[in-house]
């Protein structure tokens, strides 16, 4: 590395050291590396998903699974329902799936190439978990890091197509001590300082350095490639209930929302489906429609309800509509329940 770029990460971890997040998984600068088990949960739960979001689930999730074999050794129903809301279910299958190979070799390996060949660890995941828990020098980009690294060098090449680039020029940057700090201050100075927009460049310790900066149009970077629109699906979302209790399904393990209890759904298609896939033959009437984004494509789901007093062969679990909450819909399914609520 040559003086410019040592004097880069030098400033910046001083920086770090004087404003750094305190974050429940985190230890503070320079001292002893954190435990491995709040490093990769908080790397996996935070991945597409911010830390205000995050938080909440790791205190409760830590202090109800505080290790790998407490975590391998839960029932997957209540990993799933204790994941409901923070989306992007298949994490939470591969969580579970991590924990149990973990706990079977007693140890979280401490390197990215071993990281990358458990369940559910990425590139980026497994560089974040060598550098911060382990000290391994890494090269770790999320989304922070590469706006930060885009204006530093002023990368010009659209996003997804510039991250070789801007991994190599984090890379150049990345120092051999104090990998995990380093990493954390590039991730901090994205989210506090050289923000998305109207970046606080006056506060910016990389200022000097910074050729977006000199350009000034930092706002331009990292140059990101037209957006395409996400096609329109439509789908029905099925409400029975019985005697104060509701039917609620499992969906299938593998494909969105996997594992997950929920409501009876049929087809999510280009059009409306109607009554289609219904647990049951019934008068079956809307009551309103929810709305939810998937990373691919945009669902409208109309909300319909029936009688099921007279249903005792549906496929299925019958939960208390008192007690809704505790099973753990996803986003989707949970916003169907102030539609049902507000008709009666």
């Amino acid at each position: 590395m040559d003086a410019k770029h040592l004097s880069v990460a030098k400033r910046l971890l001083d920086w770090y050291d004087r404003n750094h997040r305190s974050l429940p998984w985190r230890s503070p600068p320079g001292t002893a590396a954190p435990d491995p088990y709040r490093v990769w949960l908080s790397e996996v739960m935070l991945q597409q998903t911010q830390v205000a979001s995050v938080r909440p689930y790791f205190l409760d999730w830590t202090a109800r699974w505080p290790s790998f074999a407490a975590l391998a050794a839960a029932d997957d129903a209540d990993v799933m329902a204790a994941w409901a809301g923070l989306g992007y279910y298949a994490r939470a299958r591969n969580l579970l799936a991590c924990a149990r190979v973990v706990a079977a070799r007693g140890a979280l390996p401490d390197t990215d190439g071993e990281l990358r060949k458990l369940p559910g660890i990425g590139d980026y995941t497994a560089a974040a978990i060598a550098a911060i828990a382990f000290g391994r020098r890494a090269v770790v980009v999320d989304a922070n890091v590469e706006r930060v690294v885009s204006r530093l060098f002023a990368i010009a090449a659209p996003l997804p197509g510039a991250r070789p680039v801007i991994r190599a020029a984090t890379d150049s940057i990345t120092p051999d001590r104090r990998a995990g700090d380093f990493a954390q201050a590039m991730m901090d100075l994205g989210s506090m300082v050289c923000t998305a927009r109207s970046p606080r460049c006056l506060l910016c310790p990389l200022r000097d350095d910074c050729v977006a900066h000199a350009m000034g149009t930092p706002d331009a970077f990292p140059v990101k490639a037209a957006k395409k629109a996400k096609p329109q699906r439509f789908g029905t979302l099925f409400w029975a209930e019985r005697d104060g209790q509701v039917l609620l399904v499992r969906r299938p393990d593998k494909g969105l929302l996997g594992g997950m209890r929920a409501l009876p759904t049929g087809p999510w298609a280009d059009s409306d489906p109607g009554t289609e896939g219904a647990p049951f033959a019934a008068d079956w009437r809307s009551v309103g429609m929810v709305r939810h984004g998937f990373t691919h494509f945009d669902l409208a789901c109309t909300v319909m309800v029936a009688d099921a007093a007279r249903q005792d062969t549906a496929q299925g679990e019958w939960w208390p509509v008192a007690d809704i909450a505790a099973a753990g819909l996803p986003t989707l399914f949970a916003r169907a329940i102030p539609v049902v609520e507000g008709m009666r």
